[in-house]
């Protein structure tokens, strides 16, 4: 179980650092406004988590909610954990709860999604 959520992990770090490499680019060119760049990480977050969790849970396995729950923390944890180092700075607790959260709400509906395929 816990080498597939680590598969699950290292697939959702794999999504984003490539998404983020590929979103970089494209900003040269669109400038975009803060807001859309707030929107697109959140919905890079989502897919990310929603990969992960399909690596881990696959199609028809049992324990999708809990796996995916699983793979949605542990990536946002990892996530809260970088920016936090790397930035420097402090979000608001909210702010880190609200990304666990939403890591855990995502991870578990996808995975409950596929274990029902």
């Amino acid at each position: 179980m816990w080498m597939r959520i680590l598969k699950g992990l290292g697939a959702a770090l794999l999504v984003t650092v490539t998404g983020v490499a590929v979103f970089a680019l494209l900003m040269q060119w669109l400038r975009p406004t803060e807001a859309v760049v707030r929107i697109v990480n959140q919905v890079l977050k989502l897919i990310s988590v929603g990969v992960g969790v399909y690596v881990a849970v696959g199609k028809g396995c049992e324990g999708g909610l809990l796996k995916g729950a699983l793979v949605g923390l542990l990536y946002m944890a990892v996530g809260v954990g970088v920016y936090a180092l790397l930035s420097g700075q402090g979000a608001p607790v909210s702010a880190y709860l609200a990304d666990l959260g939403m890591g855990i709400a995502g991870g578990g509906i996808v995975g409950m999604l596929l274990s029902n395929m």
